[in-house]
């Protein structure tokens, strides 16, 4: 109790210093320029407490009272929240040079992660070495075409996991089922191995691990709106992010070990996998591993939840079920396995992901940016240091854009030419501008396979006891965002009633 007085004593005394060289150098300075609007700031502490458990949420609602741009006062650091498609467009496509860097969590800091990390590394020689890395050997369409087997046969075992599930009657966990696959999927992919077995605890435990770090990274950290208090880390934030880097760093470093052993015993073989080709390209061992931390961690959380919504979505929607079923049955044939070819010709499945990507955008926020200099957009001044949130979950549910926007109606984009590559604003769940998210490609494959085979594989349905009309759809948010309570389905043998 004592610490935390203390650190509350700290926190306030730096809040109060804060305010008083605002106002003196606003005074020395004259206009500095007309800040959006937003909702008036509590002393010292601002608007932390407008924030909530589910912050993308609050802006929302306050959005809709302050408009499209506003601007709130987070401690110490000045955040603008933008909340609509126009706005997304000045921000990321307009602006994009000036927003282009971030504003790291000091939860992110341990192994000077930040410095070395594709998603927060400032733009430099450093971050164009990596992203050309992802562009060119990890996620262009000759590599993923060359790898679509490893994909097939990770989809053929989760099917048989399901089978068996099928067979006893038993239930199947959407979310860890599909985590599974994708982590086994990228572990293939990246080091030619799985990394979780279906039948153990280890990919539940990944799978906590994983989570535990997204919620670490998402949720308030007094050390991140009051500078001073990151020498001391008053809510152990960065103290528990060490202990979790250390424990996927060790992995990493003891898969790179034994690989780098392998090749002096029998000399340059290559297994054709990520790590042979980072190998090749002559990468650190360090920079290695902070890059598979990016590629286990964002491919892994983000696509199984976006499986789970999409399976939850469907089964509270049993017409919506229907219709993407039989479209698989008159393409494919019941049963039959999808392959990657089939996507283009399946209409409906292909609207029913992008619905999906609207409602339920697996970073609601997306990834904080940092105002490199003081700029104009929208008839208002965002200062320099300022914090930029871009309000995905928002703008994807704005009425403005989307007819009955708080409705699952894959229809929407049946002949609608929109996508979700960063050119349609109005729908962003990979963000948008030179930080689009280099996954995407292997993310969109991944989504179309595992949610079209297992609709043409099995029928599904709820637990006992639980109806559409009594499905629990609320969420919970860590940097990402996930179905507060998993979504567990019987799957029964297609076309059995």
């Amino acid at each position: 109790m004592d610490l935390l007085v203390l650190m509350l004593g700290l926190c306030l005394s730096w809040g109060l210093l804060q305010a008083l060289l605002y106002i003196a150098n606003r005074g020395k300075s004259g206009n500095v320029g007309k800040l959006p609007p937003g909702p008036r700031p509590l002393p010292v502490i601002g608007n932390l407490l407008e924030l909530g458990s589910l912050p993308h949420r609050s802006l929302a609602k306050l959005a809709s009272v302050y408009g499209p741009i506003m601007s709130l006062k987070l401690g110490c650091i000045t955040t603008v929240v933008v909340s609509s498609a126009p706005m997304a467009r000045e921000i990321l496509q307009t602006h994009d040079v000036s927003f282009s860097n971030r504003l790291t969590p000091d939860s992110l800091t341990p192994f000077r992660y930040h410095e070395h990390a594709l998603p927060w590394v400032p733009v430099s020689p450093l971050w164009r070495n990596l992203r050309r890395i992802c562009n060119v050997h990890l996620f262009a369409s000759s590599t993923l075409d060359s790898s679509q087997h490893i994909r097939r046969r990770k989809i053929q075992e989760l099917l048989s996991h399901v089978g068996k599930c099928s067979e006893t009657g038993s239930s199947v966990n959407i979310g860890e089922a599909g985590f599974t696959t994708t982590l086994n999927l990228l572990g293939n992919t990246i080091v030619s191995m799985d990394l979780a077995d279906p039948t153990s605890e280890s990919a539940k435990e990944f799978k906590e691990l994983v989570w535990q770090i997204m919620v670490e990274v998402g949720k308030p950290n007094l050390a991140d709106y009051f500078p001073v208090l990151k020498r001391v880390d008053p809510q152990g934030a960065r103290r528990r992010m060490t202990g979790y880097f250390r424990r996927l760093f060790d992995v990493f470093q003891g898969i790179i070990k034994s690989r780098l052993q392998a090749r002096e015993v029998t000399g340059s073989v290559r297994k054709n996998d990520v790590l042979d080709t980072l190998l090749e390209l002559s990468m650190e061992e360090f920079q290695i591993k902070h890059l598979f931390f990016d590629l286990f961690v964002a491919g892994t959380d983000t696509t199984s939840s976006t499986l789970e919504w999409a399976m939850a979505e469907l089964l509270r929607n049993p017409e919506k079920l229907s219709k993407a079923q039989a479209e698989l049955e008159n393409v494919i044939g019941s049963g039959k396995p999808v392959e990657e070819t089939d996507i283009a010709r399946l209409p409906y499945l292909q609207a029913t992901v992008k619905e999906i990507f609207r409602m339920h955008p697996a970073i609601p926020l997306l990834l904080p940016r940092r105002a490199g200099a003081t700029t104009q957009v929208g008839g208002y001044t965002i200062p320099e240091g300022s914090q930029i949130l871009v309000n995905v979950w928002a703008i994807c549910r704005d009425p403005a854009t989307w007819k009955d926007p708080d409705e699952f109606i894959p229809e929407r984009f049946l002949g609608l030419d929109i996508d979700v590559k960063g050119q349609n604003f109005e729908l962003l769940p990979f963000g948008g501008g030179r930080r689009i998210c280099p996954g995407m490609p292997l993310a969109i494959r991944m989504l179309h396979l595992m949610l079209g085979s297992l609709l043409n594989s099995f029928d599904w349905k709820l637990e006992d006891g639980v109806s559409p009309g009594t499905m629990k759809m609320g969420d919970k948010f860590g940097i990402t965002l996930q179905k507060a309570q998993s979504l567990r389905a019987v799957p029964l043998p297609r076309n059995s009633h």
